[in-house]
């Protein structure tokens, strides 16, 4: 086949696309009763409310509890089984250990700043990854769609991260940003630490914008580092949730799900083999940059 011809082809095959495109479009009928957005919802268990302080029991606070327990019975587990010739278990908590201790923390910080915050950093990732991790395990979450079993309506499996409410890494922000703010004033007395929000050399009127730039920049990190968190969680599971079957829900039509399923489990395979690791490595890196730059003399 020609050159010429392939390119006739080529845009023959456009064209009928565009022009067949408005009439499939109205030939699908939306179902409206599907919201996708509703598998983020969180409704209430157990209604708590002190005051003006909504504490009530969802599946949001379900998952912190969850992963609170695997990440403190995985670690004290480990720690029982050390020995002097390491196991295959012993050895992968060393290798993680050993990235933590050199690359997060040590490699970010000074050695009196890493040890004094090493143990809270750890902390940090290990709690956000085994947030991530849970969050693509199917559990019996969704309230909205139930299935009856034996009389009982029981909640449907459905997949879920705590991380992918904003309030969860908008919280660990918050323990970050006072945290890092408390060990500078610490380390330098709070008017040293302040006067190191302007770059040395910087003199005269141009000392206040540069400071105010310094005090915006100290706010726009508690957005910029809790929403990074949030939104790629949370773009990962709708990715899942629309690439099987969501979307075919969606639009009622079946045949759709043939092709999107096998880029499902292409997502689900590429968010729990890189991206709920690498959102743990991030946010804990960050954190420690922020303590190190917090105590550095040219800061």
């Amino acid at each position: 086949m020609t050159l010429r011809r392939r390119i006739t082809l080529a845009l023959t095959g456009v064209s009928a696309l565009l022009l067949t495109a408005p009439g499939v479009a109205a030939a699908i009928e939306v179902n409206k009763d599907f919201k996708p957005q509703n598998e983020f919802r969180l409704d209430p268990w157990v209604s708590i409310n002190i005051g003006p302080f909504d504490m009530s029991i969802n599946k949001a606070v379900m998952y912190l509890i969850l992963t609170c327990i695997f990440t403190t019975v995985t670690m004290v587990w480990v720690a029982k089984r050390m020995e002097q010739k390491p196991n295959r278990v012993q050895t992968a908590v060393e290798a993680a250990y050993i990235v933590m201790r050199d690359n997060i923390a040590g490699g970010n910080m000074d050695t009196k700043t890493a040890k004094r915050w090493f143990s809270f950093v750890a902390t940090l990732f290990l709690f956000i990854w085994f947030s991530n991790m849970l969050g693509y395990i199917p559990l019996p979450t969704n309230t909205e769609h139930t299935v009856n079993v034996f009389g009982i309506d029981l909640p449907t499996f459905a997949i879920y991260a705590a991380t992918a409410n904003l309030a969860v890494p908008l919280a660990l922000t918050l323990m970050v940003w006072f945290a890092y703010h408390f060990e500078g004033i610490r380390a330098k007395g709070p008017v040293r630490y302040l006067k190191g929000w302007v770059p040395a050399g910087v003199t005269g009127p141009a000392v206040a914008p540069i400071f105010l730039i310094e005090v915006i920049s100290h706010f726009v990190r508690v957005v910029s580092l809790s929403v990074r968190l949030f939104a790629n969680i949370l773009a990962g599971h709708l990715l899942i949730l629309f690439m099987g079957g969501g979307l075919a829900v969606l639009l009622g039509l079946e045949v759709v799900g043939v092709f999107t399923l096998p880029l499902a489990i292409a997502f689900y395979i590429f968010e729990v083999g890189l991206v709920g690791t690498l959102q743990a490595f991030i946010f804990a890196t960050l954190a420690s940059i922020y303590f190190g730059g917090a105590v550095a003399e040219e800061h």
